[in-house]
This record gives structure tokens, C-alpha cells and sequence, in this order.
């Protein structure tokens, strides 16, 4: 357990580099399920002592309050993750907005924590993040959509609604991607799999604008990358 707490102090430091993280909530993540130690706080200098010994004696400088990670915010993954996302949401350049976009989705390796014991971390932070990665995520394909790239999409998208079955986003721009490619009896199909797994598993109808996406299928209408 204490190669597990040492991940996960360094997980806590790192959200915040340069700045003070409070031995409390240190603490409070460390330990936030289970008994705390006796002595809370010379529990938390004893972890981050040998986080030191580990990271070099400069690493980590205390405070009166907590300790702060020495080290720049863009060598922290999440935090170039959120850079990169704001460049790429303020860009007007499609493609630049793209690179933005695939340089951030490039960071990613694995689930946000993977491996790290602090369920604070999962709960309070981890859901967020894929969130924002699943956004940026659509919002690169519905580039690449718009660009023409539906025939190398089409199997991208059907290994991403596998692994995120009621993404409708991601069912959506998988549907228009098939369509592109010819493939509308397939895209049909891909719809009924969508509305039957969200009718069984949420008791609910697709959203309003996969229902769009059906009936201008079934009219013979083209499909328009608003929708992706």
C-alpha cells in the first residue's frame, strides 16, 4: 500500500504544480477510505519524505501550510490536456483547431488514475476528465467528418462505440461516416443496435438528433455534418 499512497500523493501534487497543496487534503485523499493514521499530518511528511528520496531532494519544498511540486504545469499531462483544449476551442482555423485537438487526445494513455489507490482522485476528478476527453474527441471527428475523412472514421468509430456503448455522439458520427462511405443499409443497421441498447438499458428513445439522422436515412436524404 505505501508504492500505491506514493502514487497517488504524487497524482495530488501534480494538479497543482507550483502551488500549495494543504496537508489536510492530502490527507482527506490519501486516506479517504479506511481508518486515518493516529498522527495525520507526520503520517503525510513521513510519505512525502520518501516521495523525495525518490524524486530528488528539490522535488517537493514544504510549506507552513502543505507542500508544493516543484516542476513546471506543462510537464503535467492533464494540465497541457486542458491548454490544448482551450487553444483549440479559441482557434477559428479548423485545421489548427485540430492539431490542438489531436495533440491533447495524444496525452491520453490508459483511464485517468489507472493504478493509483485514492478513490477521492476517481470520484472528485476522474470523471471530468473523460468527459473532456470524450468532447474533444467528437469535436475532432466532427472535423474530420466535415474534411471528408469518413472512410478511415468508419472503423475508428466502431471500435469507439464499443467501448463506449451509449456515447450517442459517437453513434451518431459512426452512422453519417457509414452513410458517407455507401453504406447506408449498414448505417440503418448501426441505428436499430443504438435504439434497441438505449431503450433496454435507460428505458428512454435516442436523442432528438439521432432520430433526425434515421428518418432523413430512410427519406434518402443527405446527411449534414451539423449533426456529427
Amino acid at each position: 500500500m505505501t508504492a500505491g499512497r506514493l502514487r497517488a500523493l504524487l497524482a495530488l501534487l501534480a494538479l497543482s504544480p507550483g502551488r500549495v497543496v494543504t496537508a489536510e487534503r492530502l490527507a482527506s485523499a490519501l486516506w479517504s477510505e479506511g481508518r486515518p493514521p493516529h498522527n495525520v499530518r507526520r503520517s503525510v511528511q513521513t510519505y512525502v519524505s520518501r516521495l523525495r528520496s525518490l524524486l530528488g531532494p528539490d522535488s517537493i519544498a514544504s510549506r507552513s501550510t502543505g507542500y508544493v511540486l516543484q516542476t513546471a504545469p506543462e510537464s503535467v499531462d492533464v494540465l497541457r490536456f486542458g491548454k490544448l483544449l482551450a487553444h483549440a476551442s479559441a482557434s477559428s482555423d479548423p485545421a489548427e483547431e485540430r492539431t490542438c485537438l489531436s495533440e491533447a487526445l495524444s496525452l491520453w494513455r490508459g483511464d485517468p488514475f489507472d493504478g493509483v489507490p485514492s478513490p477521492w482522485l476517481k470520484e472528485s476528478q476522474s470523471t471530468g476528465l473523460v468527459e473532456r476527453y470524450l468532447t474533444a474527441l467528437e469535436r475532432r471527428i466532427g472535423l474530420d467528418l466535415a474534411a471528408g475523412r469518413h472512410r478511415e472514421l468508419a472503423a475508428e468509430l466502431a471500435g469507439l462505440v464499443a467501448r463506449h456503448p451509449l456515447r450517442e455522439p459517437l453513434w451518431r458520427q459512426m452512422i453519417i461516416a457509414l452513410d458517407r462511405c455507401g453504406r447506408r443499409a449498414h448505417a440503418l443497421a448501426q441505428y436499430e443496435v443504438i435504439r434497441s441498447r438505449i431503450a433496454a438499458e435507460l428505458g428512454v428513445d435516442p436523442d432528438p438528433s439521432l432520430q433526425r439522422i434515421y428518418s432523413d436515412l430512410l427519406a434518402g436524404r443527405a446527411l449534414s455534418t451539423t449533426e456529427a
